[in-house]
């Protein structure tokens, strides 16, 4: 099997759902909102992994917003990429797995501006061969040809395998199993009771970072 190590952006190389918070946190107050406010926004935001546009509309609705659905969602993705942060840890497993002669990439569903500002600000695209943006390419996990594009930047190709790692388990660990991958999933508790079908699972990407490294 060639060394290729992919992995998902969102609450696996970064922490979104600590990032999310402090949006909230920063939202509320912004808009003089009552406490209650923030713990409804955090539900929603947990109640299935709604859309951003579906979840600020239901925002927008909520607290009789005057901006637009669209201005909302613009500043949101306009702000989160300096919020969210990789661990230096994370950063330095990462260069390990290179050192190693593995190629790395990220592979993420998202729009272009708010996933690519992540990848940017965070320094993680110093420390990955290549990414693939379901927003700049127009295709979305859980489908293959997402996965084809990292690994063809990576100079690498599917049919001789590699490792998909992720949080989630449709477009992580269902999409990599069906690109010919073997996964490791980070539960982060929530998908209880289902099938995971991941050939390990961990609580934290480090422990990832630690599997690949003993391969």
């Amino acid at each position: 099997m060639q060394r290729l190590a992919l992995f998902d952006l969102d609450n696996t190389l970064v922490n979104l759902d600590e990032a999310f918070q402090v949006w909230v946190k920063e939202f509320a107050e912004e808009h003089d909102l009552k406490c209650e406010a923030a713990n409804w926004l955090l539900s929603l935001d947990r109640a299935g992994y709604p859309h951003r546009e579906v979840f600020f509309t239901k925002v927008r609705n909520r607290f009789t917003l005057s901006e637009s659905v669209d201005e909302l969602w613009r500043r949101y993705r306009q702000r989160m990429p300096y919020l969210v942060h990789c661990r230096p840890e994370v950063m330095d497993g990462l260069s390990r797995l290179r050192a190693l002669g593995w190629k790395v990439a990220i592979v993420t569903n998202g729009t272009a501006d708010n996933q690519l500002g992540k990848i940017q600000r965070t320094g993680l695209a110093e420390a990955v061969d290549a990414y693939a943006l379901s927003g700049l390419e127009g295709i979305r996990k859980p489908d293959i040809g997402l996965f084809e594009i990292a690994a063809k930047r990576c100079g690498a190709i599917l049919a001789d395998g590699g490792w998909m790692v992720g949080d989630h388990l449709v477009a992580d660990i269902g999409g990599g199993r069906t690109a010919g991958l073997r996964t490791i999933w980070v539960d982060r508790g929530t998908w209880p009771y289902h099938d995971h079908g991941a050939d390990h699972v961990v609580v934290d990407v480090l422990q990832a970072l630690e599997i690949l490294h003993a391969e």
